[in-house]
């Protein structure tokens, strides 16, 4: 197995009487980006609890480069993890936090430097990080996981309190990371930014894993969106003519398996009127929410267009 893999395979914990994951099996290979995504609640900080040697499992293994992390030598080089990123005693400056980290490891104040210039922290480095915006602290807590330069990583919500233009370079820097040959295991609720960074999805629910594809696989099947105040007759003409329809919410259909031309002149041949047809292509935010639409353990009494 190649240093740079995480292996998780049929991992079991509960916590009394609350099963947290119930056989989790899933690979995160080296050269990509994979998304680690689920509900509140499904199993994903447990989970990276336990491959970083924090929680024990009840049952199944946690594996960097074929051992457990309780067994690596010097781990710093062989995984970095960003887990919390505002842990960060606020009187130190963000050098001294990252020495503090480095000395443990036999590592320098060079080391330090070049990698609060790879996060874009060079001239904040030597503030105090209780003056920290949360975007800053996502940077420093990435820096202080690429300390050993380890072929493995994880990051818990990396995205969050980024600015627009933190987002970007958040993207780039994490294909980058992967493209070095690094695992890199990205745990986000950030559909949209995880659709243009990572290649790969782990959706997890109620302990388990849900899908486990790569995104373009999760997004293809692009559809048709049909407006048109009479559905039933619609849906009848566009099935005979060889689609698939199903409702779409709002009086709309979606349409799959005809071209747009195709959809219209059936319409028109139907003497069925309609107002619009477009093309709407899949997100990964549309199919996590179908993958997990049974997974969700906390669900609102009221939902968003009843409270409209």
């Amino acid at each position: 197995m190649s240093e740079a893999t995480i292996e998780v395979a049929g991992l079991r914990k509960r916590y009394g009487s609350a099963t947290a994951l119930d056989g989790m099996t899933f690979t995160v290979a080296p050269g990509r980006v994979t998304g680690f995504v689920g509900p509140n609640g499904a199993g994903k900080s447990t989970t990276m609890r336990i491959v970083l040697g924090l929680h024990t499992a009840d049952a199944g293994r946690a594996l960097i480069g074929g051992r457990p992390y309780r067994r690596l030598h010097r781990p710093l080089s062989r995984v970095g993890a960003l887990l919390d990123a505002s842990a960060v005693h606020p009187a130190r400056s963000g050098r001294d936090h990252l020495l503090w980290l480095a000395r443990a490891q036999g590592l320098g104040r060079r080391r330090v430097d070049e990698v609060a210039g790879q996060v874009g922290l060079g001239p904040v480095i030597g503030r105090g990080a209780g003056g920290y915006s949360l975007g800053m602290l996502q940077r420093l807590g990435i820096a202080a996981a690429l300390l050993g330069d380890p072929p493995v990583l994880l990051l818990d919500e990396p995205f969050n309190g980024m600015d627009p233009e933190g987002i970007v370079w958040m993207r780039g820097f994490l294909r980058h990371l992967a493209g070095q040959g690094r695992a890199v295991l990205v745990s986000s609720h950030l559909m949209g930014e995880l659709q243009d960074t990572a290649g790969h999805v782990v959706v997890v629910g109620r302990g388990r894993v849900i899908a486990d594809a790569g995104v373009a696989d999760l997004v293809a099947g692009d559809r048709l969106i049909v407006r048109t105040h009479a559905g039933e007759a619609a849906a009848r003409v566009l099935t005979r003519a060889g689609a698939a329809v199903e409702g779409a919410g709002d009086g709309a259909l979606a349409v799959h398996g005809l071209p747009a031309e195709r959809v219209v002149a059936a319409l028109t041949a139907g003497a069925v009127p309609f107002s619009e047809v477009t093309a709407h292509r899949a997100t990964l935010e549309e199919a996590y929410l179908r993958l997990t639409r049974e997974a969700v353990e906390f669900r609102p009494a009221v939902t968003p267009r009843e409270a409209l």
